[in-house]
Formats: C-alpha cells, sequence, structure tokens
C-alpha cells in the first residue's frame, strides 16, 4: 500500500471536513526511518503515512492524519497528538489495539479519545515539551545511539544549567531558528529549560508554547558548547539579543531530540492562536502562577 501524497488525488482530503466525529491519537514512535511527519511522495515514509495506511487498511476509510507540529526527520516521540475526523463509531481500546496490528513496529497508538468536531490539534495546542538526550561517556554506548547524540569529550553540566536559565521566560528567538524558517513571528514563550545529569546520560529539556523549525536543537547544541568551554553560560542573553544566527551554536543532531508531550487548551478555544490567552491557560493547568 502506498502512502498518498499532495499533487494526487486524494478523496480524503475532501471528506474531512464532512466526517462526523473527531479521534485524537496519541503516537509514540522511533524516528530513525522515518523521514519526518508530514506525508510526502509516495516512495518516501513518514509516520502520518503509516497511521493513514493503517486506518484505511483496518477500516476501509480514507483519512488525513493531522497533527500540533511536524517533526524532522530522525526525530522521536513519546506522546505526538494526530487528529483523524472520521464517519467510523469505535471503542477507544478497540482503536488503539486494531491499529497496533497494522502499524510497523516503530511507531504505535498509545492512547485514543474522543474529541469534539471544534477540535483543532495545531490552534488549540497551547504548549509543548522536548526531551534532549546526549551521552557524554567513554567508551560510547551502542544501545542509545539512535535515541542519544554521542558528544565527545567532557561536558560541563553545571555551566549548562546556568546557560539554560537564560532562554526562560518570552524572547525573540531569531538567533536560535534555521534560516529556512518561515515563522512571521519569533517570539515565544519558553516556560522552563532544565538540565540533568544522569551520567553517563544528560537529558536537556524544554517547555514552552511553541518553537521554531531547529529552535530546540540549536538550543541544545550552543548548551554543548557551552558546555565545552566555547562559550560563557551568560552569552546566551547576547545571542538572543542580537536576534543572529551566526552568534548561536550549532545544531544539535536529529536522533538525540525527543517530543515527549503536547498539551492542551479547551477544544475550539484556539488559545494557542492566541498569546495572552495561551499564556494564561498554561498558568492556570499547569498550577503556575504569574510569568
Amino acid at each position: 500500500m502506498t502512502t498518498r501524497y499532495p499533487g494526487r488525488a486524494d478523496p480524503g482530503l475532501a471528506q474531512d471536513a464532512q466526517r462526523q466525529r473527531g479521534v485524537l491519537l496519541w503516537l509514540q514512535f522511533d524516528g530513525t526511518d522515518f523521514q519526518g511527519f508530514q506525508r510526502q511522495q509516495a516512495h518516501v515514509r513518514t509516520v502520518a503515512g503509516a497511521v493513514e495506511d493503517a486506518w484505511l487498511a483496518m477500516l476501509s476509510e480514507t483519512v488525513v492524519a493531522r497533527t500540533s507540529s511536524r517533526t524532522d526527520s530522525g526525530v522521536h516521540a513519546n506522546r505526538m497528538p494526530v487528529l483523524i475526523r472520521t464517519d467510523k463509531l469505535l471503542s477507544q481500546r478497540g482503536l488503539t489495539l486494531g491499529l497496533n496490528t497494522h502499524l510497523p513496529p516503530d511507531v504505535a497508538v498509545v492512547g485514543a479519545d474522543e474529541v469534539p468536531l471544534e477540535f483543532d490539534v495545531r490552534a488549540d495546542a497551547v504548549g509543548k515539551r522536548y526531551v534532549y538526550r546526549l551521552i557524554s561517556s567513554l567508551p560510547r554506548l551502542p544501545t542509545w545511539r539512535r535515541v542519544a547524540w554521542h558528544v565527545h569529550g567532557t561536558l560541563d553540566v553545571a555551566a549548562m544549567q546556568a546557560a539554560a536559565k537564560h532562554f526562560e521566560g518570552i524572547h525573540l528567538f531569531d538567533a536560535f531558528r534555521a534560516a529556512t524558517c518561515k515563522a512571521t513571528s519569533t517570539r515565544r514563550h519558553i516556560r522552563s529549560v532544565e538540565v540533568f545529569d544522569r551520567g553517563p546520560i544528560v537529558e536537556v529539556v524544554v517547555d514552552g508554547n511553541a518553537f521554531l523549525f531547529n529552535m530546540v536543537r540549536i538550543m541544545v547544541g550552543t548548551l554543548v558548547d557551552i558546555g565545552r568551554g566555547k562559550f560563557a553560560p551568560e552569552a546566551i542573553a547576547e545571542m538572543l539579543q542580537s536576534r543572529d544566527r551566526r552568534r548561536a551554536g550549532q545544531t544539535a543532531p536529529a536522533h538525540g531530540l525527543t517530543l515527549d508531550d503536547v498539551f492542551f487548551g479547551p477544544p475550539g478555544a484556539r488559545q494557542g492562536l492566541d498569546y495572552k490567552a495561551m499564556l494564561e491557560n498554561m498558568a492556570i493547568a499547569r498550577g503556575f502562577k504569574g510569568l
């Protein structure tokens, strides 16, 4: 079965808006052998293509898989939300078990919820959490090679922890996005950036309202440069103020990055599109006070 892609007639696109119910799937996947989430040409393996093909095989229904944000090739997910609009009436358990029999071994449905038709998987998303894993040890650890970046040499984790705090708050993140990023606004609210030394694994956990293209990977790459002594921890503030990508550090490789979770406001409220409402919702939903 081939994956559908833009440019080929797709009856699911026309039917999608008329479907009777919404289902939110929560996916977990190893992104190593996927070319990201978004469906592409027929010969390109993507997460969306795998889900759409599994749904068609199980239910004989053509659907369109939508998510809150795209992932780069090689990036993993612990809980990625995928919205399906359908005419089928299925139990959450039956849907989960059934789809998993048709999905390949490197992707699985770990949960399913019925959502109102007004639910928008992008506009209603009010926050995301990413985890980036590093290995700073000799010898290298083969069992971690697909999910963590092996950094040669030792890292000054204390310096990385001090630097991470400069990312927190509301900033313009021009210096921490790829040159190909098309976002019209670079203002983002980063709730927290924490660096954990779990020896020999170092974890960088980033929680924010939304992210620019390659933003987390550039943040982590810059923290690694700080851990190696290339920059001082306070240099982060100067990079943010400069709004110049050339001032920041390297881009960390994709395979160390995992989308850990996505958080939503009320279905249909579109709080992800309203910056002030989004901040207020995050504060209430997660118990934060103030900014």
